[in-house]
């Protein structure tokens, strides 16, 4: 008689676990892209005042350096309120402030999250019991450099919204009861929108992944 080991019995439930995993993985929800390349088929360009110039170019959505804000809008009315993620990659190329700040529904609601803010290494949200990204509990400090392209995720529930920056998890906040706001400067980035302040950008690989309740 074969003698089963701890190994040999935790090899066979990881085999009996395979199907399972494979078939929740065919049952996640696939991500949209909101931005193919070559066009800006689903957004609009704010008028902020003093925005820099935006194009599509190369494959990316070049943001030109503005007096304030530069960005673009997601001009569609069906983007949800809350269980799903955004994620988008961007770059700045100029300037020394955020190049890639993401506003988006938070149920009722908006909040903007901001890499690079206040000076450029001020990571946050804003706003939370009308605290902004630079004086509230998520407030985080990092440095980015010109030219390098960095990947951001994040991830909005009933409950939470959290945040990734290539892949390294840097917001986690508990939103029960907390009063979430925007700044009024971005109004018109209202419902999703992405904007750079006072800098150069490029941005790409923008995608929508809902997810069940």
């Amino acid at each position: 008689m074969r003698t089963i080991t701890p190994a040999i019995a935790l090899s066979a439930l990881l085999l009996l676990a395979l199907p399972i995993v494979a078939e929740e993985a065919k049952q996640q929800p696939k991500a949209k892209s909101l931005f193919d390349g070559k066009r800006l088929e689903h957004f609009e360009i704010p008028q902020f005042g003093g925005e820099g110039t935006v194009e599509v170019k190369d494959g990316v959505i070049a943001l030109g350096q503005g007096v304030m804000l530069t960005g673009i809008t997601y001009k569609q009315d069906d983007f949800p309120r809350s269980n799903y993620e955004l994620s988008w990659e961007a770059r700045r190329t100029m300037g020394i402030d955020f190049f890639a700040a993401a506003t988006f529904p938070v149920q009722d609601s908006y909040c903007s999250f901001i890499p690079g803010g206040w000076g450029g290494a001020v990571v946050g949200l804003s706003s939370i019991d009308g605290a902004d990204a630079s004086e509230n509990e998520t407030t985080k400090y990092i440095a980015f450099k010109d030219n390098q392209w960095y990947q951001f995720k994040i991830r909005v529930t009933d409950k939470k919204i959290e945040a990734w920056i290539d892949g390294k998890q840097v917001i986690d906040a508990n939103t029960e009861g907390k009063k979430i706001t925007t700044r009024n400067e971005v109004d018109l980035s209202h419902p999703m929108g992405i904007v750079a302040w006072q800098s150069a950008a490029e941005i790409r690989k923008i995608e929508l992944r809902v997810l069940g309740e």
